[in-house]
C-alpha cells in the first residue's frame, strides 16, 4: 500500500516505543509477562499500528495530492487527523475499562487485558501526535502528483486497480444511498443475525487446552485387595504405551490415592504425551485420545476407570468438564442421598450433552465400630483418654524422642505389633491402666460391631452432599453440559438440589457479565464520540456499524467450532473498538468536508473514497497480526484460537461492511438532524451520480474542493 520503504519504517518504529513504555506501566501495575498479558499485547500491537500508519498514509496522500513538501505535507495532515486519532484512541480505550472493574476469576482476567490495552493505546496516540509527525517531516521525501500513476509493474497495476475500486465502491454506495429502505432491511437483518448469532453459539467458561498431560482416575469396589488395583493401573499403563505409543511419552501410577479419596481400592495414572510437535495430526490431541480410552475403559467390569484432561485453569478443580455437589437440603439419610445419587448417575450417562459422569468420591465400605460402655469404664476406673490414648499406641503410632544414627537424625515411633492387631478381635485382648494402676481388659467395657457406611463424611456449605463430576460430550461446550445438569436435577425428587464448585462454579458467576460489558463499552464510547464531536447525532452513526464486526466474530466461532467464552469476549470487545475505529475514519473526514461546503451525500461518498485505502491498510495488517492466533496450535493453542478467530471473524465483516454502511449512516443521521432538509437524500444522491456519470465532480484535493464551493 505505502510503497516507500521508508514511509514503511516508520510505523516499525513506533511499534517498540510503545511496547517498551507498556512494559513499564505493567511493571508500576505489578503484573508480569505471562500469558494474558502476552495475549493482550498481542492485540496492542495490531491497534498501536494502526495509529502510525494512518499518519503516514494520510501524509503520503497530501504530498501526492496537493504537491507539498513533507514537513507542509506533515502539518496539513495533523490539521486533518488530529481529531480523528484522538476519537481512536478514546474508544479503543474505552471501550476496554469497564473490564477492569469487574470481580471475580473473571475479573482477574479482564483487568490484564484491560491495563495492558488501554496503557498501549494511551501512549500510541502520544506516539501518533508526537514522534510520527516528525519521522514524516524527516525521514520520508517529496512526491510528485502523478507518481502513483506513472508507476509500472505489480505497483503500478495495484494503484490503478485500487483507484477503480474506490470509485467503483463510491458509486455502488451512492446506489445504496438511493434505496434507502433495501439498505435499512439488509440491516435488520444483520442485526437479526447477530441475536440469533448469540443464542446458537455454545457458552463456557474457558477453551479446554490440550497441555500434554491426561489423568486417569481408578476405583475398584469396596475392600478390593491392593494387588486388584495394581493390576488395573498395569492395564492403563499397557493401553497407552501400547495402544498409543505414537502419542504417549510415558506413564506413572499411583495406587492407593486419587482425587475422591484414599484407600487401597483407589489408584491414579498421570500420562505424558509426547511434545505437540508429535502430535501435529487429527486425532492425536488430548481431548481425542480421551475419548478413546474411555471406549475402552467403559468395557472394563471389575473398575470403574475415567480419563480426563486437566482443567485450563489449576487452580478451579482438578479436571477438565464440570464440578458439583448433589446437596440432601431436607435432612435426608445417607442411604436416600446414595440412591438419588446413582438416578443421577444413570440419567446423566444416558444424556447426549454429558460424557464421563462420575462420583468423585469413596463408595460405602464394611466399617468395624468399637463401643465403649462409659458406666462401666467408669465402675472400672478407666477414663476415657486413657482408652484413647492405648488405642493411639497400639493401632495407630505414637511419636516418642529422635535420635542420632551415624550422623543422620531418626524419629522413634511405638506401635502395637503386627500379629495384636491383626484381626478385629484383637482389639478386645488389649489391656489400659486404670486409676489404681491395675490393668483392664477392653473387653470388660468394649464391645466391637460391623455396620456398612460412607468412609467419610461429606459436607458442602454445611449440608449433606455428594461431589459428582463429568464432562461435556464430543462437540459440546461446557455451557451445554451445564445446562443438562441444572435439567437432570428437575428431574430428581423434592429436597435435592444443585451446587456449583471449580471452574463449574466461576462459569455459572460470569454467565451474566457479558451483556453488561458489551452495554457498558458502547455507552462508553458513545460519551467519548459525542464529547469529541460535541453532538448528540453523529456518533449513533459510528455506533450503529458495531454490529457488523459482531456477526463476523460470531460467524467464524461457531464456523470453527468454538464457544462463547471469556477470551471470545475479549476478541468482541476489541473487535467493538476496530469497527469504531473505521468508522470514526469516514465520519470525521465527512464532517470536515461538509462544514467546507459539501452536502451531506457528497461528502459522506468523498470520505469513503478518501479513508478506504488506510482502513484496509490498518485491518489487513491488524488481520494478519492475529491470524498467527487463530491458526495456532500446541501448548495454549485453546485460548489462542478463542481469541484470534473471534477478532479475525470481526476484522473481515467489520471492514468491508462498515466501509459500506458508515457513509449511508452519516447521511441518515445528519440529514433527520439537519435544520436545512430542502432537498432528500435520494434526490442529492441521484444528482451525485448524474453529475460522475457526466464526469462533473471527481474532487482531488482540498484546494479543488474549496474552488469548487466557491463557483457553486
Amino acid at each position: 500500500f505505502l510503497q516507500n520503504w521508508r514511509a514503511t519504517l516508520i510505523p516499525t518504529i513506533a511499534v517498540p516505543v510503545v511496547l517498551l513504555g507498556t512494559f513499564g506501566i505493567l511493571a508500576l501495575f505489578g503484573y508480569s509477562i505471562n500469558v494474558l498479558t502476552m495475549f493482550a499485547m498481542v492485540l496492542a500491537i495490531g491497534l498501536l499500528v494502526d495509529d502510525a500508519i494512518v499518519v503516514v498514509e494520510n501524509v503520503e496522500r497530501v504530498m501526492t495530492a496537493e504537491n507539498l513538501s513533507p514537513k507542509e505535507a506533515t502539518i496539513r495532515s495533523m490539521n486533518q487527523i488530529t481529531g480523528a486519532l484522538i476519537g481512536i484512541a478514546l474508544v479503543l480505550a474505552a471501550v476496554f475499562v469497564p473490564m477492569a472493574f469487574f470481580g471475580g476469576s473473571t475479573g482477574i482476567i479482564y483487568r490484564q487485558f484491560s491495563v495492558t490495552i488501554v496503557s498501549a493505546m494511551t501512549l500510541s496516540v502520544l506516539v501518533a501526535l508526537i514522534l510520527t509527525p516528525a519521522l514524516c517531516a524527516t525521514m520520508l521525501q517529496p512526491v510528485s502528483p502523478d507518481a502513483h500513476k506513472r508507476r509500472s509493474g505489480f505497483f503500478g497495476s495495484f494503484n490503478r486497480g485500487f483507484e477503480r475500486f474506490s470509485f467503483w465502491l463510491r458509486e455502488k454506495v451512492g446506489q445504496m444511498t438511493t434505496r434507502l429502505l433495501r439498505t435499512v432491511v439488509l440491516y435488520l437483518v444483520i442485526v437479526a443475525a447477530c441475536v440469533l448469532g448469540f443464542q446458537k453459539l455454545p457458552a463456557s467458561f474457558l477453551p479446554g487446552e490440550d497441555q500434554g498431560v491426561l489423568l486417569c482416575q481408578v476405583l475398584l469396589p469396596a475392600n478390593a485387595s491392593q494387588q486388584r488395583t495394581q493390576d488395573v493401573l498395569g492395564r492403563i499403563e499397557k493401553h497407552f504405551l501400547e495402544t498409543e505409543k505414537d502419542n504417549v511419552e510415558r506413564v506413572f501410577a499411583v495406587s492407593g490415592f486419587s482425587f475422591g479419596g484414599t484407600g487401597q481400592n483407589t489408584g491414579l495414572a498421570f500420562v505424558r504425551l509426547k511434545d505437540w510437535s508429535e502430535r501435529s495430526k487429527k486425532g492425536q490431541d488430548v481431548f481425542s485420545m480421551a475419548g478413546r480410552a474411555m471406549a475402552t475403559f467403559s468395557q472394563w467390569k471389575d473398575a470403574q476407570v475415567y480419563a480426563f484432561p486437566p482443567p485450563a485453569m489449576p487452580d478451579l478443580g482438578m479436571a477438565d468438564g464440570f464440578d458439583m455437589y448433589l446437596q440432601a437440603n431436607r435432612g435426608q439419610s445417607h442411604e436416600e442421598i446414595l440412591a438419588v445419587r446413582n438416578q443421577f448417575l444413570m440419567l446423566g450417562n444416558q444424556h447426549p450433552d454429558l460424557t464421563a459422569v462420575r462420583p468423585n468420591g469413596m463408595e460405602d465400605t464394611p466399617q468395624l465400630n468399637l463401643a465403649i460402655d462409659n458406666e462401666k469404664a467408669r465402675a472400672l476406673g478407666v477414663s476415657l483418654s486413657s482408652i484413647n490414648a492405648t488405642l493411639n499406641y497400639a493401632w495407630a503410632s505414637y511419636y516418642i524422642n529422635d535420635f542420632v544414627d551415624r550422623g543422620r537424625i531418626k524419629k522413634v515411633y511405638i506401635q502395637g505389633d503386627t500379629q495384636f492387631r491383626q484381626s478385629p478381635e484383637d482389639l478386645l485382648k488389649w489391656y489400659v491402666k486404670n486409676d489404681s494402676g491395675e490393668m483392664v481388659p477392653f473387653s470388660s467395657f468394649a464391645t466391637v460391631s460391623w455396620s456398612y457406611g460412607s468412609p467419610r463424611l461429606e459436607r458442602f456449605n454445611g449440608i449433606p452432599s455428594v461431589n459428582i463430576q463429568g464432562s461435556a460430550a464430543a462437540g459440546r461446550s461446557s455451557g451445554d453440559a451445564l445446562a443438562a445438569v441444572e435439567e437432570i436435577a428437575e428431574k430428581l425428587p423434592q429436597g435435592f438440589s444443585v451446587a456449583w464448585t471449580g471452574v463449574s462454579y466461576q462459569e455459572k458467576e460470569s454467565a451474566g457479565q457479558a451483556a453488561p460489558l458489551y452495554a457498558l463499552s458502547i455507552l462508553i464510547v458513545f460519551l467519548c464520540l459525542a464529547a469529541l464531536y460535541e453532538s448528540w447525532s453523529l456518533p449513533t452513526a459510528v455506533i450503529l456499524v458495531i454490529p457488523m464486526g459482531v456477526l463476523g466474530a460470531l460467524g467464524l466461532t461457531w464456523l470453527v467450532g468454538l464457544s462463547n467464552d471469556i477470551y471470545f469476549q475479549v476478541g468482541l470487545v476489541t473487535t467493538i473498538g476496530l469497527v469504531s475505529k473505521n468508522a470514526i475514519l469516514i465520519v470525521e473526514f465527512a464532517k470536515s468536508l461538509h462544514e467546507a461546503g459539501e452536502n451531506i451525500v457528497r461528502a459522506a461518498l468523498d470520505a469513503l473514497r478518501l479513508r478506504i485505502r488506510p482502513i484496509l491498510m490498518t485491518s489487513l495488517a491488524f488481520g494478519f497480526g492475529v491470524l498467527p492466533l487463530a491458526i495456532a496450535s500446541g501448548a495454549g493453542s485453546g485460548a489462542q484460537n478463542a481469541i484470534g478467530t473471534g477478532v479475525l471473524g470481526g476484522v473481515i465483516t467489520g471492514t468491508f461492511l462498515c466501509v459500506i454502511f458508515v457513509p449511508i449512516f452519516y447521511v441518515v443521521i445528519s440529514h433527520v438532524f439537519s435544520k436545512n432538509r430542502h432537498e432528500s437524500i435520494q434526490e442529492m444522491a441521484r444528482k451525485i451520480l448524474d453529475d460522475e456519470t457526466e464526469g462533473k465532480t471527481i474532487f482531488i484535493t482540498d484546494e479543488d474542493r474549496k474552488q469548487e464551493n466557491k463557483n457553486a
